[in-house]
């Protein structure tokens, strides 16, 4: 009788089978790598450095907590923006004007506006602050630079989004490894920082206004109305399936760059505390925090913040004027040329320039304001996300349901 002899593959040939397929496998899935970083930038902008420096150099540790569990709302928030947009194929500002009353629609026109504005205002300020900061340059000058290289990002999309994505992506990595450096620099006490992430708590009535000041830096309205705006350029033409899958990439997208924003926002934080409020150094701006940082830890470490701030300003600047543009082009009728649109919202960054407002407080109440306009964006997004006409598959379930409603219950007894 014949018999077969099998011949056993050698180990090398397995490994390098495997490694191809995971190089494939990542392939597939940076294809829909993006939007989500797009957003992330948001989560780190100019506003998180005022109302995190302010926060760990008052309050030591105290406040990380905050920032997970923002974190943890941002992340399902997004996630409910993206299945919008993928399900529907628009944005949320053009479905709210299918679903809305028109008087209904112009006052989330109003507050999505002055929303965008108010960040847009925190974002470009940090653009100006790390010109000044790193050379010298004076703040109006500073500002007309800040103006121009937004203007230039933004004016990138008209090469596709994915240019804008990539030099986004950048962005977000310079300030990573600025508080990389930080972080080794600062040497925190990191048994208190475990502590204080897991364990709430509110010291007096100022740490809750930092405290709704880093929600409404971290969760922010005019990021819900992009991102289902960013998902439609990879969601044309796709069956039920595919948008299934296109869904379950985003969902990747969203805790990969989320979770790489908790960890720049806590090093903030922790740095702060570990740097100011151990020395008893309550920072009351953000030029006093970059003088602080050269004595105390060295011109490396001052030089890392300020080059952290200027990357923050240029890609969450940029990211602003996206979302104005969207905010603008959805909710009615009224139609204004890009360009005027890109001005509008950076108004009132120019005006506390000019003003000579300190910056530091005018980011800290920026982002205060902004939490008070997350609950429109919320609940207008619940509202579609939970119609079955509109969303077909992608309805939220029940579970859904109750995590959405809690949010919003507990941004709006925050606040």
């Amino acid at each position: 009788m014949n018999s077969e002899r099998v011949i056993a593959k050698p180990k090398s040939y397995n490994l390098v089978n495997n490694t191809l397929s995971i190089i494939d496998k990542f392939r597939q899935l940076s294809a829909f790598l993006g939007p989500a970083f797009v957003v992330s930038v948001a989560y780190i902008d100019p506003g998180n450095f005022a109302t995190n420096i302010s926060g760990g150099s008052k309050f030591n540790y105290n406040l990380v907590w905050v920032i997970l569990w923002s974190n943890i709302m941002a992340i399902f928030l997004q996630i409910m923006s993206a299945k919008l947009g993928i399900a529907t194929d628009k944005n949320l500002t053009q479905m709210c004007k299918e679903v809305f009353s028109k008087r209904m629609n112009g006052f989330f026109y109003i507050v999505a506006t002055l929303a965008a504005m108010a960040t847009t205002m925190a974002e470009f300020l940090g653009g100006v602050l790390g010109f000044y900061l790193l050379f010298g340059i004076p703040l109006l000058y500073s500002a007309v630079l800040t103006a121009i290289v937004t203007f230039f990002i933004t004016y990138l999309q008209k090469y596709g989004q994915r240019i804008v994505e990539i030099v986004i992506t950048i962005l977000v990595a310079v300030i990573c490894v600025s508080y990389t450096i930080e972080l080794v620099f600062a040497k925190p006490d990191w048994q208190q920082v475990a502590v204080h992430t897991l364990i709430p708590s509110l010291p007096n009535g100022q740490a809750v206004l930092i405290a709704v000041g880093m929600l409404g830096a971290t969760v922010m309205p005019h990021v819900i109305y992009l991102h289902s705006q960013l998902v439609q350029c990879r969601n044309k033409g796709l069956t039920i399936e595919e948008k299934k899958r296109y869904l379950r990439m985003e969902k990747i997208d969203v805790f990969v760059a989320m979770n790489i924003a908790f960890i720049v926002n806590a090093a903030m934080v922790v740095v702060s505390a570990s740097v100011f409020f151990s020395r008893g150094i309550a920072v009351d701006s953000i030029e006093q925090a970059h003088r602080s940082l050269e004595p105390l830890l060295g011109a490396l470490s001052s030089g890392a913040f300020g080059a952290a701030l200027l990357a923050s300003g240029f890609s969450s600047s940029s990211v602003g004027e996206m979302a104005g543009e969207t905010i603008m082009d959805g909710f009615i009728d009224i139609k204004i040329p890009l360009n005027i649109r890109r001005i509008i919202t950076m108004v009132p960054g120019i005006a506390v320039i000019a003003a000579g407002v300190n910056p530091m407080t005018a980011l800290l109440i920026s982002q205060v304001c902004l939490s008070f306009v997350l609950p429109v964006a919320i609940i207008s997004m619940l509202k579609i996300t939970d119609r079955k006409d509109l969303m077909g598959d992608f309805v939220n379930n029940p579970f859904v349901k109750f995590l959405g409603w809690l949010i919003a219950t507990i941004i709006i007894s925050m606040n």
